[in-house]
Parts: C-alpha cells; sequence; structure tokens
C-alpha cells in the first residue's frame, strides 16, 4: 500500500460523509486514551459492552482437516494421503477431534471456551470465492443484497454510533460493512505494524505520510469529478454514495492522523509476544484498541491462504498453527487486561473443501464446513450435526446448520440487537453459543 490513491480508497473507506475530516479523525482516534470524552450515542458501545471479532479464513478453510471425523472409514477411503491420523489429532469425542496444529484451541474446547459448528453452509451453495463470501458477508443466499449483515446491525442497533462502531483491518472495507448509513471504519497500513514493534521510527512514518500525501504522477489533481468509488467488486460503503461524498470522507490529510495513530498504537503495553504474522499483527491491533476503550462493537480480521489445491497438508497445518498461536496471543492479553470476558471471535470461511482429496494431494472447493466461537463468554462444545460423508451433494457435504442461525445467535445473545429481523429478514434458530 504505496500510493496515495491506495491510501485513501482503504484506509478509511466507510467513514460517515458527514463527519469533517478533524472531527472524524479526533472521533476515531482519540477515544484510546482513558481521559478520552465517550462521544458514542448509543446506550451500550465497546467501552462498556460486549465486543464481537470476526475473523475471516479466507480461501475455503477445510472443514475435514479441521476438525476431523476420526471415527469414520470414508474419511480415510476419500483422503489417503492428506487424511489425519487419529494420533496426529486432539480428540473431542469418539468421533471427532481437532486438527493437532492447534493445542491452544484444544485446551479452550476443554476449558468450555470454544463452541465447534459442525456443519455450517447455505441452501444452494455456490463454488466460487467472490460469489461464496458474498453470501456470507450479505448473509443472502439470493446474493441480492447491497448491505451486509454487520451494516445493517449497525444501522437498526447502534443508533447515533460513532463511525467507530465497527472496524475492519482488511485492505478494503468487508461487504458485511455495507451499510445505509454508518458503515464503520477501515484501517490497514503495513507502517502501522512497524511504529509499533519497531521502536524510534516515527521519522520514517511521517515520511510515508507526507509521501502518500503528494499526487501520483498519473494522477490528476483531486477534486470531485476526478475521484471514482473504488472498482473490482461490492465493497462496504454506503449504499448509493456519490463520488463528491466518497470524496468528502476519504480528503483527510494524512499526516494530523499519523502522529496520532502512532500515538494510541504505542499506548497499550502488554507482556504478552504475539507473532509477525498478519493475523497476530492484526489482533494485536485489536487488543490495544479494546485496552484503550474504543467505544467499537465489531471488529473484523481475515486470514488468507486457504485455498489448497496442491500439497494442502503442511501448507494447512501451518496455517491452523498460525490461526492457533494468534488467538492464544489474544485471549492472554485480552485476560491481562481484565477484557477477556467482554470479547467473543467467530471465525467463518466462504466455504469448506470437496470430502475427496485430488491428484495434487489437495482439496477443491466444496460447500459445508466447520465454524468457531471462541471466548469466555462462549458456550462450548460441538454444536450442530456433524455431516454425513457418505451422503453427498455432488461429493460434497451438505450442510447440516444454516450460517444465519450462528449470526442470529450472536447478534440476538451477544450483541443484543434488540430484533434480528431487519438485520437478517426473518427469525432463525438460536443454537445456544454464548
Amino acid at each position: 500500500m504505496r500510493t496515495r490513491r491506495d491510501f485513501l480508497r482503504s484506509t478509511v473507506l466507510g467513514a460517515s460523509a458527514a463527519w469533517t475530516v478533524p472531527m472524524f479523525i479526533d472521533r476515531t482516534f482519540a477515544q484510546m486514551g482513558e481521559t478520552a470524552r465517550d462521544l458514542a450515542t448509543q446506550p451500550v458501545t465497546g467501552k462498556d459492552g460486549t465486543i464481537l471479532v470476526v475473523l475471516q479464513l479466507a480461501g475455503g478453510n477445510d472443514g475435514l482437516n479441521t476438525l476431523v471425523p476420526f471415527a469414520e472409514d470414508a474419511y480415510y477411503r476419500a483422503r489417503p494421503k492428506i487424511g489425519k491420523k487419529e494420533s496426529e489429532l486432539i480428540k473431542l469425542s469418539d468421533h471427532v477431534g481437532l486438527n493437532g496444529a492447534m493445542p491452544y484451541l484444544g485446551s479452550m474446547f476443554q476449558d468450555g471456551n470454544l463452541g465447534i459448528v459442525q456443519g455450517v453452509g447455505y441452501p444452494n451453495p455456490n463454488r466460487s470465492h467472490f460469489v461464496s463470501t458474498s453470501i456470507w458477508e450479505t448473509a443472502d443466499p439470493q446474493n441480492r443484497s447491497s448491505t451486509g449483515w454487520l451494516g445493517r446491525y449497525f444501522d437498526h442497533a447502534c443508533p447515533g454510533a460513532d463511525p467507530t462502531v465497527g472496524i475492519s483491518f482488511n485492505k478494503t472495507q468487508p461487504e458485511s460493512f455495507g451499510a445505509t448509513k454508518n458503515p464503520g471504519v477501515c484501517l490497514n497500513s503495513p507502517e502501522l505494524y512497524r511504529w509499533i514493534h519497531g521502536g524510534g521510527e516515527k521519522a520514517q512514518a511521517e515520511e510515508f505520510f507526507a509521501d502518500l500525501n503528494q499526487p501520483e504522477q498519473d494522477e490528476p489533481p483531486m477534486d470531485g469529478a476526478s475521484i471514482a468509488m473504488p472498482a473490482g467488486g461490492k465493497i462496504g460503503g454506503i449504499r448509493g454514495e456519490t463520488n463528491l461524498a466518497f470524496l468528502e470522507r476519504v480528503a483527510l490529510d494524512a499526516r494530523v492522523s499519523s502522529k496520532q495513530i502512532l500515538e494510541l498504537a504505542a499506548k497499550h503495553k502488554t507482556s504478552v509476544r504475539y507473532d509477525g504474522t498478519p493475523i497476530a499483527r492484526n489482533l494485536n491491533l485489536v487488543a490495544r484498541m479494546i485496552a484503550g476503550k474504543m467505544p467499537t462493537r465489531v471488529y473484523y480480521v481475515s486470514h488468507g491462504g486457504f485455498d489448497t489445491h496442491n500439497k494442502q497438508v503442511n501448507s494447512h497445518d501451518r496455517l491452523l498453527g498460525q490461526l492457533d498461536s494468534a488467538l492464544k496471543s489474544f485471549f492472554t492479553d485480552l485476560k491481562e487486561q481484565g477484557n477477556d470476558q467482554r470479547v467473543v471471535l467467530m471465525t467463518f470461511s466462504e466455504f469448506g473443501r470437496r470430502v475427496e482429496e485430488n491428484e495434487s494431494s489437495g482439496t477443491d472447493h466444496g460447500k459445508a464446513s466447520c465454524l468457531f466461537v471462541a471466548g469466555p463468554g462462549a458456550k462450548g462444545g460441538l454444536h450442530g450435526k456433524h455431516p454425513s460423508l457418505t451422503d453427498l451433494s455432488d461429493g460434497d457435504l451438505q450442510h447440516t446448520v444454516d450460517f444465519r442461525d450462528v449470526y442470529g445467535t450472536l447478534l440476538s445473545d451477544w450483541l443484543k440487537a434488540p430484533s434480528i429481523t431487519p438485520i437478517l429478514g426473518k427469525s432463525y434458530q438460536n443454537l445456544s453459543l454464548v
């Protein structure tokens, strides 16, 4: 992210057009101090209420090698090369075990702090990364919604909320944040991680932000006519937003904000060590913002690389190990802060993988998978029914739990939405996950 255009499109995309630039910066970053005034008007904020962290496993996580049905011969017949042996697993029941690369999650399960929802999917599933991700983000299997499930939560359950009611650390705003009023904010800069871990790099940070404020050689001067909305697919902005409104939201002076970003990033001190992986760094930032008493209700982070078509075993185990280590640091940090009881983390992936391994010792795009709901506030255990490995749909697992059941449960029971009907369109089965 080295260009000014990229910065404008990805760092604060989603901030309400109603805020002036200085006020937006003040409201976004001044919250971090203990003495900062509470500018949010919703009755409950992330300062004093529950917080949901949504963690995307991007690429299509292989649920069968994450939660392994070791007791079924059909599993080993379908996966003679990549199947996980019982001795490689953390046994959770007589039927399934957790991938051995996740010992911390195994301990969370034993302590009753990890819920695993089996067989999650939706009717008439799609194997396209883009389409299926959009379906999960909008909570609309017809893929026709112009807003996201979290954006609708912000609009309907958080009236008057600060723009920081939702914060994403993706390069672009997730489609799930798409809203009619308040789509949250998107903050992403690799340099921010250097400031946190690198010590005396303030001059480099200031130089980086100064460079961002210089026009590119092929970029026309900034005016309302020359700025267009980002292309390449749907993102979580404000529905029906004009180019001028987009300009008003993103035309901030980065040099003004850089000092405040640097100060807030360095404010929280922890004895917990985080790995240098992107997912660990992002969760580190989330922990810092929670410690700083941001009014944020939902944080969104992503862990990519799960499109495991080739030589899956080592890469998949590595990705799950990175996830496990990052979550260990994150929840240890939250406990040290005294905030662990307030945070629940939910994972999701756009689809699972096919039951049979392919000729490249990998797996191709499938349908149903599993997801995690983690934290002291979660109800541990196995939820839902594990899909059959023999009663398949065109070689894929058939879902036994609708993902909107998970969303509805967390919205009503954890985020305390007054009603999930305006958010999800109707009521869904409560899964007692929290």
